[in-house]
């Protein structure tokens, strides 16, 4: 159900983007006009990837030391998995910190921009996961 509701998205999004595309190709306004537009269009998603990596990140920093103020009370078994996880957060961490500073510097790539806010959801996402799954590691 929540692969179908993210697949459905994704088309959602792609038909709006083609369908934004094809409006701006097909406007009675200049090429000069029609190339402002796309670049102002791509700056704009670009900020809002920006200030979303911002926001994840800062969530992700939460988690993480959340993690590891609980994580004393856990068991062999759980503090391997623990480990790995942790592990994979704080390099999404590193990663969009890194991302974040090359934009600031004007060096990011846009594809960066977009995997580093896709690894810090997923690193966010397999955290609440394992909290979830081991209520011993709420911070006291």
């Amino acid at each position: 159900m929540k692969n179908r509701a993210k697949r459905y998205a994704i088309g959602a999004t792609v038909a709006a983007l083609a369908g934004y595309v094809a409006g701006i190709l097909t406007a009675p306004k200049s090429g000069k006009e029609t190339r402002k537009d796309i670049k102002d269009t791509a700056v704009k998603a670009r900020q809002e990837a920006e200030k979303k990596l911002k926001v994840l990140h800062s969530e992700l920093d939460v988690l993480i030391t959340q993690a590891k103020k609980g994580a004393k009370t856990l068991k062999k078994g759980a503090a391997e998995e623990f480990a790995t996880v942790i592990t994979k957060a704080q390099f999404a961490k590193d990663k969009a910190r890194e991302v974040l500073s090359s934009i600031h510097e004007g060096d990011a790539v846009d594809k960066d921009l977009q995997k580093a806010v896709d690894e810090v959801k997923q690193a966010s996402e397999h955290l609440k996961a394992f909290l979830k799954k081991n209520p011993e590691t709420k911070a006291k």
